[in-house]
């Protein structure tokens, strides 16, 4: 005969049709009389019982309860719908891209409240071998921001993300600076190329500016200095027929135009080289345009029809243009620096980063490793002796 359970155990029951074991039990009435009552289930009787103990106790200590069917899935397309206000088009769609690819076909399926460190760590090796260090943290960084969401608005009690490690991913192509040769020749086949293209070139490897600050450049941003007037003025009040121009590199085409730091904000003075080019380009577009760089419209040019004329114009300097991008006429700028016995601060300060620590980290690669000051002071402090 079957025991009957004491009072304040609830109750428990068989679902035939859910073939699942139900636990039950009456927690108090709300306001308005209706009774509250929670339930768990289980396939066992255990189960179902463990499962009912945790409810009645976050109920007890103040904390909602946990959906138990909420997926990993489903905090990751709330967090896609609702978590990225404000964000720019493309990268709200390279999230989606994302996650829909690496995130939700793996992990999708997994109740959130289940999720573990062992699942994620698994997943994040599992896709080290496929995907690049910084692609690695780009999905990490949408679960965990996915995850975190889902916490504020008690779907989950904590967030497992955020104790994995990311591995290091698949060794992705290195950026590479061209030589002093190959820059001669990429800036005599641009000298060749149409007047925007050939602009963008020489303005890119002669200053050092990056490649969404260059597309953002404005006419008026582009000044000379005027004797009479002693001041900086735009090229299409002032003119060319000046000595000294410079470009305000104050805006990019990030979301609300800001440059990727405070820092990047500077004023760069114009080699003579890019001055030619720029003029040549004001002449072409009859200086009607506000971008430097657009369309015949007038609408700024996209960064894949830039890519698509500077490989071009690579291919014609006897280089393989789909070998190299835009950027690395930016690495370039820094090698060629380098190369000639500028100091690292003046680099620093060309290109727009904080410090010296950012260029040496960035452009590691570019930057001349062999420090010569040293070994000079101590050949003129301790001569050797010349041979009798």
């Amino acid at each position: 005969m079957t025991t009957r359970r004491s009072r304040g155990d609830g109750g428990l029951r068989w679902d035939e049709a859910r073939q699942r074991w139900i636990a039950t039990m009456t927690l108090g009435y709300t306001a308005a009389g209706k009774r509250i009552v929670k339930k768990a289930t289980g396939k066992t009787k255990t189960e179902a019982k463990n499962k009912l103990k945790e409810i009645i106790r976050d109920h007890e200590d103040g904390q909602p309860t946990l959906p138990p069917n909420y997926t990993v899935k489903d905090a990751v397309t709330y967090w896609l719908e609702n978590g990225l206000h404000g964000r720019d088009t493309s990268t709200i769609k390279m999230y989606q891209i994302y996650a829909r690819n690496h995130v939700i076909p793996h992990l999708g399926a997994r109740k959130l409240r289940e999720l573990s460190v062992e699942d994620v760590d698994r997943w994040l090796q599992g896709k080290a071998g496929e995907l690049s260090t910084r692609s690695l943290k780009l999905i990490h960084n949408i679960l965990n921001r996915s995850v975190n969401n889902a916490m504020r608005r008690d779907k989950v009690k904590r967030n497992v993300v955020e104790l994995c490690e990311i591995p290091e991913g698949r060794a992705g192509r290195p950026s590479k600076a061209l030589i002093l040769t190959q820059a001669e020749a990429v800036l005599k086949a641009a000298d060749a190329a149409p007047p925007r293209i050939r602009a963008y070139i020489v303005v890119s490897l002669l200053s050092g500016a990056r490649t969404e600050e260059v597309r953002a450049i404005a006419w008026s941003h582009v000044v000379t200095y005027d004797q009479q007037a002693q001041a900086w003025l735009p090229v299409g009040e002032a003119g060319w027929d000046h000595t000294d121009f410079a470009i305000y590199v104050w805006r990019s085409v990030r979301k609300k135009g800001d440059t990727k730091t405070p820092r990047s904000r500077r004023s760069l003075a114009l080699p003579k080289r890019c001055v030619e080019a720029l003029k040549t380009l004001h002449q072409a577009q009859d200086g009607t345009r506000e971008l430097i760089f657009s369309t015949s419209s007038g609408s700024p040019v996209s960064a894949h029809n830039m890519r698509r004329d500077f490989r071009k114009v690579l291919d014609d300097a006897g280089l393989n243009g789909k070998d190299w991008a835009p950027r690395e006429l930016r690495h370039s700028f820094v090698s060629l620096l380098s190369d000639h016995d500028i100091p690292i601060e003046d680099i620093s300060r060309l290109v727009g980063h904080s410090n010296t620590v950012v260029t040496e980290t960035v452009y590691r690669h570019q930057i001349s490793p062999v420090i010569q000051e040293g070994a000079r002071a101590m050949d003129g402090i301790f001569p050797m002796p010349e041979n009798p």
